[in-house]
C-alpha cells in the first residue's frame, strides 16, 4: 500500500507523525497488557477471599446464598459484570490455580478468557499441557477452546506416558521451550476435507490435503511447514515415493508423512524407517535433529498403533485419521480405550522390570 503524502507536509513532519503514532501504539499495548494482568490477579484474589473466608476452602452449598447476596450488592455498585456467575468464575479460579500459576499466566499474557477456558479442564496435567501450548503457540481463546473440545491432549502420545514423565516433559518445555515429539504427534487426526468422495484413493487424499493445506496444517499444529509431495527416495536403483514431507520448526526436524488406506501393517514401519534413513543422510541440514516419520491410516487397529506410540525413542509414529469429525462420545470411548491400553502396558512393563531386579539376597 502506497502512503499518501500531503504536498505541504515535509519529511520532518512525516517522521514526527510516525514517531508519535509509534509512541501511542506502544503505550496502548503496555496499558492493555497491564490491564489484563491486573484483571486476572483481581479476579483470582476475589475468588480466594470468598474461598477462604466464606467457603472455608470447602465446596459448601451454603456459601451460594452469601455469594448471591454479595453479587447483588456488587451489581448495584459496579454493574451487571459482577453478577453471581462472574463470582463463581472467580471462586473456581481460586480452586483451580495457585498464586504462582496465576502470576506465570499473566506474565505469559494469557487473558482471563484463556484462564476461564483452562478452568474447564479437570485433569491437572492436561490443563498444564494446554497452558504451555497456548503460551508457546500464542493461541487465541477460540483456538484453545477448539483444541480442548477436540481433546487434543488425550490424543497426544505424551498423555499415554507415566505421570512423572509427563510432568518432567512439561517442566522442560516450560523452562527451555524445547518440544518433545510426543507433545506434537497424536493418535488420531481429523482431516475433514471438503470435496473428498465417499470412496477415495491415497492419491485423492493427498490431493485433497494439498488443496486444503491451511486446514490440514491447523489440525497438525502451527509449526508445520510444507516441503514437498511425492518426494523421490532412490535406493539401489528403485524409486520410492514419500507422500508428504514437512518441516517442524519447534522440533527442528523433517517430518515424513505416509498415507495409507485401511489398517496399519507392520511392513509400513519398515518402509518408513528406510525413508527416514535416506532423509537423514541426504536431506538433513546442519543443526537439525534427525527426521521423524508419521504413518496415517484410515482405520485404527488400536493396539498396534498404541504399542508403537508407546515406544519413547521410536522415530516412527502411527495414527488414525478421520475424514469426517467422529461423534464426540465415540471419540471419547476410543481415547479411553487407548489410554487403558497405555496404562496396562506401563503396569506390565514395571512388573517385568521389577522381576528382573536382584533381591536383597543377591538372587536374580
Amino acid at each position: 500500500m502506497i502512503k499518501e503524502v500531503h504536498p505541504t507536509q515535509t519529511n520532518g513532519e512525516n517522521e514526527l507523525y510516525d514517531d508519535v503514532c509509534s509512541i501511542i501504539d506502544d503505550a496502548r499495548y503496555r496499558v492493555a497488557v497491564y490491564a489484563n494482568s491486573e484483571v486476572c490477579r483481581m479476579n483470582w484474589q476475589i475468588g480466594m477471599r470468598i474461598k477462604e473466608d466464606v467457603l472455608h476452602n470447602e465446596r459448601a452449598e451454603y456459601g451460594k446464598g452469601i455469594i448471591k447476596s454479595l453479587a447483588a450488592r456488587l451489581v448495584a455498585k459496579y454493574g451487571n459484570g459482577w453478577g453471581f456467575q462472574k463470582l463463581q468464575h472467580c471462586v473456581r479460579a481460586a480452586y483451580t490455580f495457585s498464586e504462582e500459576e496465576i502470576v506465570y499466566a499473566v506474565r505469559r499474557q494469557l487473558s482471563w478468557t484463556h484462564l476461564r477456558s483452562l478452568m474447564s479442564v479437570e485433569d491437572e496435567l492436561a490443563r498444564k499441557f494446554y497452558m504451555e501450548m497456548c503460551r508457546s503457540g500464542h493461541w487465541s481463546t477460540r483456538t484453545l477452546d477448539e483444541n480442548i473440545d477436540k481433546q487434543l491432549y488425550e490424543r497426544t502420545a505424551i498423555s499415554r506416558r507415566p505421570e512423572h514423565v509427563i510432568r518432567t516433559e512439561l517442566e522442560t518445555f516450560k523452562e527451555t521451550d524445547k518440544l518433545h515429539p510426543d507433545m506434537v504427534f497424536r493418535s488420531s487426526y481429523f482431516l475433514d476435507l471438503a470435496g473428498l468422495p465417499d470412496v477415495f484413493s491415497e492419491s485423492d487424499l493427498e490431493t485433497a490435503i494439498l488443496n486444503q493445506i491451511q486446514q490440514f496444517l491447523k489440525e497438525f499444529g502451527s509449526d508445520f511447514a510444507f516441503v514437498d509431495r511425492q518426494k523421490r527416495i532412490p535406493v539401489d536403483g528403485t524409486d520410492y515415493r514419500l507422500d508428504l514431507l514437512f518441516f517442524h520448526r519447534g522440533l527442528h526436524r523433517l517430518v515424513a508423512i505416509d498415507l495409507k488406506l485401511g489398517r496399519f501393517k507392520p511392513a509400513y514401519e519398515g518402509q518408513m524407517r528406510l525413508y527416514l534413513r535416506y532423509l537423514n543422510r541426504h536431506d538433513r541440514r546442519e543443526g537439525e535433529e534427525s527426521p521423524i516419520g508419521l504413518i496415517l491410516c484410515s482405520e485404527g487397529n488400536t493396539e498396534h498403533i498404541e504399542y508403537l506410540m508407546l515406544e519413547e525413542d521410536s522415530p516412527v509414529k502411527v495414527a488414525q485419521y478421520y475424514t469426517k469429525l467422529p461423534d464426540k462420545r465415540l471419540l471419547s470411548e476410543r481415547l479411553q480405550r487407548a489410554i487403558a491400553i497405555a496404562k496396562e502396558y506401563q503396569r506390565n512393563k514395571e512388573v517385568d522390570d521389577n522381576d528382573c531386579k536382584p533381591n536383597v539376597y543377591g538372587n536374580a
